[in-house]
């Protein structure tokens, strides 16, 4: 028998050797060695961080003392997390007991699965979904259950499909809406039969909220925390990369019950400390500043996706509509095509990186996920190259 450690590694290794996870790295290997690449797989916004962001990260350089940070976070910056939530998600927390500020959404969503689930467990994830989850999952060393979506319901997780995935070693359930790859909404109605499923079999649910305010056509994103009986046994993940285009500042938080955010907190001190204090410094001016930044950022992001969608739509493919997030989740077989080789050829013929959608799924062979995160200038000009290659 492995001992622990042993056998996280071979856990660790075995997802990185995966071959549907390697083709990402893979590809993005290649495409450093071209030039002339646009680059359509990333989802690192490219829009410039707000200016009074900024403005606070300047002046905490010369303002603030690095040394003795606490791991959970400055509290100044907890309790404007705790008036986000209770003001934009209905969500009650104490900045004292119940918020972990993280270096990054990603560490945040490793120490709430850690907290969480351990060998002998069960977590349901839906599928597809970004494949960081599942790296944290094999660290723990439960198992993960895949709750499968389709395109004909839109890629939006089903109630009826959560249930049905339900086992006697089931502990947790993950939502992410919008989703990665897909950029599917979970609806409202779908989200209060999720949290009665949840109350029924006694699961605790990590809710995944980074994507929540980059929706389009009036979508609405409903936090499962802020029902009835959902609070105290929800851990809600966010962070600053996507709204605030925040990517490399690396902070993030999870919010949920005193007793679970203390376990996380002891993770936290362990596995990192604090995150980054400039970072944090202008994560405050972000939740206390103006929003006034971000209509015109999600009308960019709409004109591109429409760009996006237009341009594909013309080429023959076909794919849902995303209702969210910054992703358009395409079906390569529509053009006979599965997804790893129309990628290899799209790099290599047309200089156009995009992503298999193995890499979020084995299921997902016939997918390819672009990102939007290109001027509409340049999103035309991928389109005229991957015309020019079909």
């Amino acid at each position: 028998m492995k001992s622990a450690p042993a056998a996280v590694s071979f856990r660790v290794r075995r997802h990185f050797e995966d071959p549907a996870v390697r083709a990402r790295y893979d590809l993005n290997e290649i495409a450093d060695g071209m030039t002339g690449v646009i680059a359509l797989g990333r989802g690192d916004p490219d829009l410039p961080t707000p200016a009074h962001i900024r403005r606070a990260a300047k002046a905490a350089v010369d303002a603030v003392t690095l040394d003795g940070a606490d791991p959970a976070g400055m509290l100044d910056l907890r309790r404007a997390i705790s008036v986000k939530l209770a003001k934009e998600n209905g969500i009650e927390v104490d900045a004292d007991t119940e918020v972990v500020v993280t270096t990054g959404g990603q560490e945040g969503l490793y120490l709430a699965v850690q907290s969480l689930v351990g060998p002998g467990d069960e977590i349901m994830v839906p599928d597809p979904r970004y494949t960081s989850y599942d790296l944290a999952i094999a660290v723990s060393g439960a198992a993960m259950k895949l709750i499968p979506t389709s395109a004909e319901r839109g890629f939006e997780l089903q109630p009826a499909d959560v249930a049905a995935a339900v086992t006697p070693r089931s502990k947790a359930l993950l939502l992410i809406s919008p989703s990665n790859p897909t950029g599917a909404v979970i609806g409202a109605e779908s989200i209060r039969a999720i949290a009665t499923i949840a109350k029924e079999h006694d699961l605790m649910v990590i809710a995944d909220e980074i994507y929540e305010k980059l929706l389009y056509n009036g979508a609405h994103c409903l936090s499962i925390a802020s029902l009835p009986g959902m609070r105290e046994r929800t851990l809600t993940l966010n962070g600053f990369s996507k709204t605030f285009c925040m990517t490399g500042w690396r902070v993030g938080y999870i919010a949920g019950p005193a007793s679970r955010i203390a376990r996380i907190r002891r993770l936290k001190a362990a596995v990192s400390a604090a995150a980054p204090v400039i970072s944090q410094m202008a994560a405050v001016a972000a939740l206390t500043g103006s929003l006034g930044f971000l209509r015109e950022y999600l009308a960019t992001y709409d004109r591109r996706r429409r760009v996006l969608m237009d341009g594909f739509r013309g080429l023959g493919f076909s794919f849902t509509e995303p209702s969210g997030a910054y992703y358009l989740f395409v079906d390569s077989s529509s053009k006979g095509f599965s997804g790893p080789e129309l990628a290899v050829r799209l790099l290599r013929d047309a200089r156009v990186l995009v992503y298999p959608g193995t890499g979020f799924g084995e299921r997902w062979r016939d997918y390819l996920r672009l990102s939007f995160m290109q001027s509409e200038s340049t999103l035309s000009e991928a389109i005229e190259r991957i015309r020019e290659c079909l």
